[in-house]
């Protein structure tokens, strides 16, 4: 009953055309026949949005991974953070002890504009309290976001202040960033690290990519690690930057959507020049459309391990009640002819396939990793020998390294301790550190954790009844120190702070730099050699 109210309202919810071409058929009629018998013959009043809703969803869920019904919410969540923007007043927040905590004031934002600080506590929203209630991150955002040219009042507490200070907050459109960080590792190397491919990707690119041009940059290293994906057409334009004039780029196929192939232009910012991709087991969709192109055209340099193995496009279908079909309709296929979409047959080995990877070893050794011969293919200049299916596999393979982190910083991390720690150290010495910092680049350079403030994380995850050994407090803290200063630089600063202090613990990223820094090693990896 549930898969019929299902088709017929997806089929309601066509343009005309296509619904005319199904009105007649015998399942149609079959369907519409049993829709009108439950909502005229049933013995109990029927929900029916709820039926077909939960219909929807359990019909979706048996095509494939990807296909998905969205409700109206689950479709602007989505689309958010990939067309680059949402309505609100322009902070970045931490709950802390349920009080909302701003740690950065979007320049140019609407709280900026007011005089909200990092720091700031909000303690209420249009007069309602939302400190101390133990409201959700959601709710918060509820109250915060709102359509652009409406007002919020919001009452903050300001170290240093007995009573609350009241703003009123214009909301208007807030960027979301698809760029993490940007800056030179050495003289002549450039690093860029995006976490999705969304309406804003390519010109947050260019931007960056000028401003490192002028620093000296001859080289570049492009981190997509635990980059998820997004606009199909964001990594077929960052691809372009890298390919030269009418190279293919990705082709899709499918049984109702012929052959349709995006090829670069002579418009590219970087054609020439050493290129280092790095990905990992998170990296998937659009991050793999770039890799599997720059791999193919032997443009430049894969490093890390193998990657997601997600090679199936999406259509979005709006609904006429604003939900949406998010439906598969065709394969994408690399340069070569590749098809990386990993085995989807089986649902739960599906889900549990980073899960075996690791069980079988396969992300600390890469001779753990086999593909069948069928899945052989070569690079389209090189003639190297490259793999299909189940992702891009790297031309370097760099272990994950599991054997730094001390039970110690496991504790720290899961519990939120040392984010709540750094939060509130940056909190109570902001001014201080302002003074003899007064520069971020100074604070990453010069600043350094001791084992007082580490002593000081211990009690206060021991005030919270966490358990930590004598043998947890005797563990090397080297990692635990760097990380907590990471924090700080990040709430002090921005969050691509974090990745400047960072960026020497990321094993894939040093094999990058040290190829690049070996005479003739970037150029034989490249050429087989």
């Amino acid at each position: 009953m549930k898969k019929t109210i299902l088709c017929l309202a997806w089929i309601l919810s066509l343009s005309p055309l296509l619904f005319a071409q199904y009105t007649n058929s015998p399942s149609t009629l079959k369907m519409n026949m049993a829709l009108y018998a439950i909502n005229n013959l049933y013995v109990d009043q029927v929900n029916t949005d709820k039926l077909v809703e939960e219909g929807l969803r359990a019909i979706i869920k048996d095509l494939d991974p990807h296909s998905a019904y969205m409700t109206v919410d689950e479709v602007k969540q989505m689309n958010e953070p990939l067309q680059g923007g949402f309505d609100g007043i322009g902070i970045s927040f931490n709950m802390l002890n349920d009080t909302l905590f701003v740690v950065e004031v979007i320049s140019g934002g609407p709280s900026e504009k007011v005089g909200l600080l990092p720091g700031d506590r909000i303690i209420k929203v249009d007069g309602q309290a939302i400190a101390g209630v133990k409201m959700s991150n959601t709710d918060v955002m509820k109250r915060l976001k709102g359509p652009k040219g409406t007002m919020v009042a919001v009452s903050i507490k300001r170290r240093g202040n007995k009573d609350l200070k009241d703003f009123k907050i214009i909301r208007d459109k807030i960027p979301i960033y698809s760029l993490d960080a940007a800056f030179m590792v050495d003289k002549a190397t450039g690093y860029i690290k995006l976490n999705r491919f969304g309406a804003t990707t390519v010109e947050e690119f260019r931007q960056a990519f000028d401003e490192l041009k002028k620093q000296g940059m001859t080289q570049l290293i492009l981190d997509l690690q635990s980059n998820g994906g997004g606009f199909m057409n964001a990594a077929t334009d960052l691809a372009d930057e890298f390919l030269s004039d009418k190279k293919c780029i990705v082709y899709t196929e499918g049984l109702h959507s012929p052959r349709q192939q995006s090829d670069a232009t002579a418009n590219g910012c970087f054609e020439k020049g050493k290129l280092i991709v790095l990905i990992d087991e998170y990296s998937a969709s659009a991050s793999e459309i770039l890799s599997g192109a720059i791999q193919d055209w032997d443009r430049g340099l894969i490093i890390g391990r193998r990657s997601f193995g997600k090679g199936l496009v999406q259509r979005p279908i709006p609904l006429s009640d604003g939900s949406m079909l998010k439906l598969t309709v065709s394969r994408y296929f690399t340069p070569s002819g590749r098809f990386i979409q990993k085995p989807y047959d089986n649902a739960e080995n599906y889900s549990n396939d980073l899960i075996d990877r690791y069980n079988r070893g396969e992300m600390e050794n890469a001779d753990s990793i086999h593909f069948p011969d069928s899945l052989k293919t070569s690079t389209l200049i090189n003639k190297r020998t490259i793999y299909g299916g189940g992702g891009i596999m790297p031309d370097v393979f760099v272990p994950m390294d599991t054997t730094r982190f001390t039970n110690l910083h496991k504790i720290m991390a899961a519990s939120g301790i040392m984010n709540r720690f750094s939060i509130e150290y940056v909190d109570t010495h902001r001014s201080e550190l302002a003074v003899t910092y007064p520069k971020i680049n100074d604070f990453i350079e010069k600043f350094s954790v001791d084992d007082s403030m580490t002593n000081q994380m211990i009690r206060m995850a021991e005030a919270e009844k966490i358990t930590i050994s004598d043998e947890d407090r005797k563990s090397d803290r080297t990692l635990l120190k760097k990380q907590l200063k990471a924090y700080m630089a990040r709430d002090f600063g921005k969050n691509a702070d974090y990745y400047k202090v960072m960026y020497n613990e990321d094993n894939s990223l040093n094999e990058a730099r040290r190829i690049l820094g070996k005479k003739n090693a970037y150029d034989e990896i490249l050429k087989n050699k």
